[in-house]
């Protein structure tokens, strides 16, 4: 009940907080009535909200539970529910059918009230089908049912004002109209308020009391809260516009009625209340099939009890309800087996991704050691190279110096035998041999360097190459100078010469570049 006066109050998201924990209460305990009821009321929350989809989706929930669970009170209430939702689709002759098993159901169970109501419905639908004879026939019982409670019998008169209307007696339906509407204000009828404001618009309309029609069609508007309300109003005064010759004006209620529909089909769920029409013409149809099966199994059972075959009839029933158990029964093992199957082939792939994964670990790691092994080694032979290189500029720097000393003693200059000796020293620093032996280490311990180099400096000679090979290897300047016996300056002098030759820029460390070959 808090819910429903929320509601009513128009806080939905309160109400469908309290509804849906009656719901979840009552469906756990089973208490099919509060279910049902939780679930109706749920659906007239999204169905004032505009969301049709989802009232239909709740609707169809509580129809299912009213079909198996409860009597046809709870029937013929949500198949009322139900019609209305066509209705307000324009589904008219859908509302029609439903209007009226919820009415002939009414009907069964003698309740008055809900004959009247559901006779109000057939005949606002019946108006909207243009079937006016048949129209106030239900109106006129409706009347008469309602005539106790007048808050429900002036939507008969309501009903009856368009009737008139649409008959063309303008006059009498105008009359009634505005005695309507001060009732209806009275009762809290916003819709129905709105639509007597539009007909005696129209009325005055046809009537060509334009100033009148558009006061009429103005009151509508004040009174109007949602879109579908406001875009036929607005539909209205753009006649009332366009008749009068008023362009300008009847353009800017088209602009409106555009913006309200935008805004309107974003609130209405379609697709879901054509999927749902779907759901719940199928339930109707299971329904009737249901009731046709239950109907030929009373004629058999009495058509068997004349003919004596009772006793057949039971036989044949148990076997099939046997036979039914037993399949049942294989099914859920063959199922509860192929659970098992899908169950052991996953943990098998699991375990098999375990064991690649631990492999690809493995096999990282294993890359790894070899990358750092190798690292190792070639930093091994390049310290070696380097030593070797080292120690062929020491022996270099030495013969420099035994050279340079004896060559200053001006007794040994005139001793022709040393002289010759000084000069074969000399020619030794000039040998290239052990350059040639240098160049295969460095090659075997650095790959690719050297043919790296050629290939991305092409215009490097020999000297060239030796001298960065020297320099890779990280040597000193006056180490590589004492290598090709040459000054430190002039060791200077040819780097700068081969950064130039390579077009590296100025400031560019050459060794710098060389690390990333």
């Amino acid at each position: 009940m808090e819910g429903i006066r929320a509601r009513n109050n128009k806080d939905y998201a309160k109400s469908l907080e309290l509804l849906t924990e009656v719901r979840t209460v009552a469906e756990e305990n089973r208490w099919y009535k509060q279910h049902f009821l939780a679930l109706n009321n749920i659906g007239t929350n999204y169905y004032s909200m505009l969301d049709y989809g989802e009232a239909l989706d709740y609707y169809l929930e509580a129809y299912t539970i009213a079909l198996k669970h409860l009597n046809e009170s709870e029937e013929m209430t949500v198949l009322n529910n139900i019609a209305i939702l066509y209705s307000k689709e324009g589904d008219d002759e859908r509302a029609e059918e439903y209007f009226y098993k919820a009415y002939v159901l009414a009907k069964e169970h003698n309740d008055q009230t809900k004959i009247g109501l559901y006779a109000i419905n057939l005949g606002i639908v019946s108006n909207e089908m243009n079937k006016l004879d048949l129209a106030v026939t239900y109106l006129e019982e409706a009347k008469v049912l309602l005539k106790p409670n007048p808050t429900f019998s002036i939507l008969a008169d309501v009903a009856l004002a368009e009737n008139q209307y649409q008959r063309g007696d303008l006059n009498s339906s105008e009359h009634l109209a505005k005695i309507i509407i001060p009732v209806l204000e009275n009762n809290g009828y916003t819709d129905e308020k709105v639509s007597m404001f539009l007909l005696l618009s129209r009325i005055a309309n046809e009537k060509e009391d334009r100033s009148s029609a558009v006061s009429y069609a103005n009151a509508a508007l004040d009174v109007a809260i949602t879109p579908d309300l406001k875009i036929s109003v607005y539909n209205q005064l753009a006649t009332i516009y366009k008749t009068q010759g008023l362009i300008d004006q009847a353009v800017t209620s088209k602009d409106s009625i555009i913006a309200l529909t935008e805004t309107l089909n974003q609130i209405k769920n379609g697709r879901v209340f054509e999927a749902n029409k779907v759901k719940f013409e199928i339930a109707d149809y299971r329904r009737e099939l249901q009731q046709s099966r239950e109907r030929q199994t009373a004629e058999r059972k009495r058509l068997y009890t004349l003919l004596g075959f009772c006793t057949l009839l039971i036989i044949l029933i148990s076997w099939a309800l046997r036979n039914s158990f037993i399949k049942n029964k294989q099914r859920k093992v063959i199922h509860d087996r192929s659970q098992e199957i899908i169950a052991l082939a996953l943990e098998k792939k699991k375990s098999d991704n375990l064991v690649l994964e631990k492999q690809l670990h493995a096999k990282e790691a294993f890359l790894l050691l070899e990358q750092e092994k190798l690292k190792n080694e070639i930093e091994t032979r390049n310290q070696k190279l380097a030593a070797k290189a080292l120690q062929t500029s020491s022996r270099n720097e030495l013969l420099k110096e035994v050279i340079n000393s004896l060559s200053s003693q001006s007794e040994i200059s005139r001793n022709v035998f040393i002289s010759k000796k000084i000069k074969e020293l000399k020619s030794l620093l000039k040998n290239d041999n052990e350059w040639e032996s240098f160049l295969k280490h460095f090659e075997e311990v650095n790959h690719n360097f050297i043919h790296a180099l050629k290939k991305r400096h092409p215009e490097l000679t020999a000297n060239d190459i030796r001298y960065i090979s020297y320099l890779y290897m990280d040597l000193t300047n006056k180490e590589i100078s004492s290598l090709f016996n040459i000054t430190p300056v002039a060791s200077r002098k040819r780097k700068e010469r081969i950064s130039a030759k390579m077009g590296l820029l100025e400031g560019t460390d050459l060794y710098t570049y060389l690390s990333t070959i």
